[in-house]
C-alpha cells in the first residue's frame, strides 16, 4: 500500500512531466526537421521516422545529425507518424519534437503573475495565415511584450511555414499556448487582466490608451475580425485610426503597431 509521501511524490514526478511535455512543439517535414537539428541553439528532444523512409540523402542526414546530438529515435509507421504530426499529407514521413524554454500552457498565466508588473500579451482569435502568424511572432519577440497567446484551436498551427515565416524568431519568442482561446480569456480576465480587442469598428483609438495595467490585446481573423463571442466579453475595443479612406491594415501589421505602442509597454 502506498504511503501518503509516495503518493505525493508520484503526483510531483506526474506534474513535472507533464509540465515538461506541455513545452514540446512538434516540427514536421524534412527539411524544417534538418534544419532545427543543424541550429546549435535548439534541442531536439526526439526524432520520429517512418518506417517506410529509406535512409538515404536528406533522411541519411537527419540521421547522422540525430545520432551525434544524442537525439532519441522513434520509427512508426506512416498512420502512426501522422498522428504524431498532425499532417500527414506534408510531414514527408519525419517529425521532431523541439525543447522551448519559452513555450507554455496558458496556465502559467496565473493571477499572481498579473498582478507583478502588470504584464502585457497578444491573443490571436483565430489568425489562419501561417505567414502572418510568423510575422506577428516575429514582431512579439522583437517588442519585448510579455507573450503571444495561440490556441491550438480555431487558427493556424505553429507549423513549418510558421517557422520559416518568422525568421527563426519562434525559438525566441515567449508562446503561450491553450486549447481554445474564450475560456482563457475568461480566466485572465477574473484573475485580473484586462481583455481588449482590436476592432476597425471600435470608437476609441489604441493611441489614446495609458500604460500601466495587465493586459490582454486580441487580435482577430484576417477577413471576419474578432469573433463575437470573444468582442462580447471584452472590456473595450479599440481602433487603429486611418487615413485616406483605408479601413483596416493586415493582421501581422496590427500586431507591429501594437506590440510597439506604449499601451502594451505595462
Amino acid at each position: 500500500m502506498s504511503t501518503p509521501q509516495a503518493m505525493s511524490d508520484d503526483r510531483q514526478q506526474y506534474l513535472e512531466k507533464k509540465q515538461f511535455f506541455q513545452q514540446l512543439l512538434t516540427i514536421y517535414g524534412r527539411k524544417p526537421v534538418l534544419e532545427a537539428l543543424q541550429n546549435p541553439r535548439l534541442r531536439v528532444y526526439k526524432l520520429h521516422l517512418a518506417d517506410s523512409n529509406r535512409k538515404d540523402g536528406i533522411v541519411a542526414e537527419i540521421l547522422a545529425l540525430a545520432e551525434k546530438k544524442g537525439v532519441q529515435l522513434a520509427w512508426h509507421d506512416r498512420k502512426a507518424l501522422s498522428r504524431i504530426s498532425k499532417n500527414g499529407k506534408q510531414d514527408q514521413g519525419v517529425a521532431a519534437d523541439l525543447e522551448l524554454a519559452d513555450y507554455h500552457p496558458t496556465t502559467a498565466i496565473t493571477a499572481e503573475t498579473l498582478q507583478q508588473g502588470s504584464p502585457c500579451y497578444i491573443a490571436l482569435d483565430g489568425v489562419s495565415n501561417p505567414q502572418n502568424l510568423g510575422m506577428i511572432i516575429r514582431s512579439v519577440a522583437a517588442s519585448g511584450i510579455d507573450g503571444l497567446i495561440v490556441p491550438r484551436k480555431g487558427g493556424t498551427s505553429l507549423s513549418p511555414l510558421v517557422i520559416k515565416a518568422s525568421a527563426g524568431a519562434v525559438f525566441n519568442c515567449p508562446l503561450y499556448h491553450c486549447d481554445r482561446l474564450l475560456p482563457e480569456l475568461r480566466r485572465l480576465q477574473e484573475d485580473g487582466a484586462e481583455v481588449l480587442c482590436l476592432s476597425s469598428h471600435a470608437q476609441h483609438s489604441l493611441f489614446e490608451l495609458s500604460p500601466g495595467k495587465s493586459r490582454i490585446f486580441v487580435l482577430g481573423n484576417e477577413t471576419e475580425g474578432v469573433s463575437r463571442e470573444t468582442l462580447e466579453i471584452s472590456d473595450a475595443r479599440l481602433q487603429i485610426p486611418m487615413a485616406n479612406g483605408i479601413e483596416s491594415l493586415n493582421v501581422a501589421v496590427t500586431a507591429a503597431l501594437l506590440a510597439f505602442s506604449p499601451a502594451a509597454r505595462g
